[in-house]
């Protein structure tokens, strides 16, 4: 069997704000939470994918110090135009865009970045080649 990306694990300061954050934009469920030795670890994942890809957060990390220029991101598909604009909307109002919605040539697409509590950014887009819908480009 060839290497599969199963995951990415994040050290996250404030464990609890960070999975309200990703169950709030990004539709993630916790799928498994537990004290090891070290930290406090929690698995999320989209439903019915927990076997595909999970999100790792680890209690313990520092809150992140993102660059303007630095455009590290996790990066969430999803079903429209107007699904990006409504989450942008949604993370303007709440003090979280960090990137406003914009167009790009393919294979970007249509796309805006928020900002989570530890300082991560998280993109959503729509039109790139990858994730849900992608088949149909």
């Amino acid at each position: 069997m060839k290497p599969r990306l199963t995951h990415i694990a994040l050290h996250v300061e404030e464990l609890e704000a960070c999975v309200q954050f990703y169950q709030q934009y990004c539709q993630l469920q916790v799928i498994h939470r537990r004290q090891s030795r070290r930290t406090e670890v929690i698995w999320m994942a989209e439903q019915d994918l927990e076997h595909e890809f999970v999100l790792v957060l680890l209690k313990g990390g520092k809150q992140q110090q993102p660059r303007a220029d630095d455009f590290s991101h996790l990066g969430f598909a999803v079903e429209s135009i107007n699904a990006v604009d409504a989450i942008a909307e949604k993370a303007q109002q709440q003090g979280q865009l960090v990137w406003p919605a914009v167009q790009e040539n393919f294979p970007v697409g249509y796309y805006c970045g928020l900002i989570d509590p530890n300082g991560n950014y998280v993109e959503f887009s729509y039109g790139q080649p990858l994730g849900p819908g992608a088949e149909k480009m």
